[in-house]
């Protein structure tokens, strides 16, 4: 279904609630640029880095896209998926079911989350939703329950120090946006309702924050305008 939830001004912040679920991949391809790319591109990547039958555990997994492209890749992983949307989990699940995949579904709020030990952790576009004095601590979380040699890999959309160079790049991705058939009213309908629900960090604080939990070998490994993503090994 094509994503058209802010033709009109909403009164309500965001949420991922039915609503948005409906049309969440239509939204998150048109709104995140490179999404199927950099999707692939961490899926091959712990397709050549893990063992047999390695568990990854992909935190935020919306509607599952992640985890079944994976799954295409190496048969023998075990998946995990953890979301806090009902809505989601329910799209994630039928997916999953459709495909005849065994992925085990969670739904949780990942501060409360009881986390396992995986040898991969996955947030793609999923930290920039969890408040900043909660983040510290989930990333430690993370990197506890991580396995000797394990994989973090975090997708996230950025902030540049530099408020010219800021400003700038948040015009090249409303252009983007444009080019993807959002108007501009749309455009400032859906930065309205995200503002104070999605707070991004800047490339060094997203550093800061992974070496805080321990992680000394980081990499970034994809970077468009105002998004990034970043792997670190334990």
């Amino acid at each position: 279904m094509k994503d058209e939830l802010f033709k009109e001004k909403l009164t309500k912040q965001f949420e991922f609630d039915k609503s948005v679920a409906s049309v969440f991949d239509d939204m998150i391809n048109r709104s995140v640029p490179f999404y199927k790319e950099n999707l692939e591109l961490c899926a091959n990547l712990i397709k050549k880095l893990t063992k047999e039958g390695a568990k990854v555990c992909d935190l935020g997994c919306s509607s599952a896209n992640f985890l079944i492209f994976l799954a295409s890749l190496r048969k023998d992983l075990k998946l995990f998926g953890v979301d806090n949307a009902p809505s989601m989990l329910e799209i994630a699940k039928s997916k999953a079911q459709a495909y005849g995949l065994n992925i085990e579904f969670f739904e949780a709020n990942l501060c409360d989350f009881v986390f396992f030990q995986s040898d991969v952790f996955v947030a793609n576009y999923t930290l920039q939703f969890i408040r900043p004095p909660k983040r510290q601590e989930l990333v430690n979380e993370i990197y506890k329950n991580l396995n000797k040699g394990g994989i973090f890999i975090m997708s996230e959309k950025i902030l540049y120090e530099d408020a010219f160079l800021s400003k700038n790049m948040i015009e090249l991705y409303a252009d983007y946006k444009e080019r993807q058939g959002y108007s501009k009213i749309e455009i400032a309908a859906k930065r309205e309702a995200l503002e104070n629900v999605l707070i991004p960090y800047s490339e060094k604080e997203n550093l800061d924050m992974l070496k805080n939990a321990g992680f000394k070998k980081i990499e970034s490994v994809f970077k468009w305008v105002n998004f990034e993503t970043f792997i670190a090994f334990k």
